[in-house]
């Protein structure tokens, strides 16, 4: 029971994890569990200690919510930095457009010299032909 730890100190009433100081009143309650902050009635945020006695819940919500704010900026900053990466990386390179022209523009270059060895060899084998009379 966490009321008996009531005017003694911030340490004693805080060995049990289910209770609440309240600095001000010097007051060791139950912590109420179906809220997540102490109603201001129960205590003032300023003076309330839970788990602890070196922080208030003032306290613990502001630094949370700075903590929770810089992880968001950072998570934001590395976001931005990778979509630009990217966007970059297609600028430098081309991107698909111009790899797609690229490699069009080599297979009609291998087509081509296809082509014209195709003709050689036609040509070839026509001499021949024609050298030994089998056209």
């Amino acid at each position: 029971d966490c009321h008996q730890y009531t005017n003694r100190s911030c340490e004693e009433c805080l060995k049990n994890v289910t209770c609440l100081w309240c600095a001000t009143s010097r007051r060791c309650m139950e912590y109420p569990v179906r809220r997540i902050l102490p109603p201001a009635d129960l205590c003032e945020l300023s003076s309330a200690r839970w788990g602890v006695c070196w922080v208030n819940f003032e306290a613990l919500i502001i630094a949370m919510s700075v903590v929770g704010g810089a992880l968001l900026i950072m998570l934001g900053v590395c976001c931005c930095c990778c979509c630009c990466k990217k966007k970059s990386k297609r600028q430098v390179s081309g991107g698909p457009d111009k790899d797609d022209e690229r490699a069009a523009r080599e297979r009609e270059k291998r087509r081509v010299r296809q082509e014209e060895r195709r003709a050689e060899m036609k040509s070839r084998h026509d001499e021949i032909r024609r050298k030994y009379g089998t056209v």
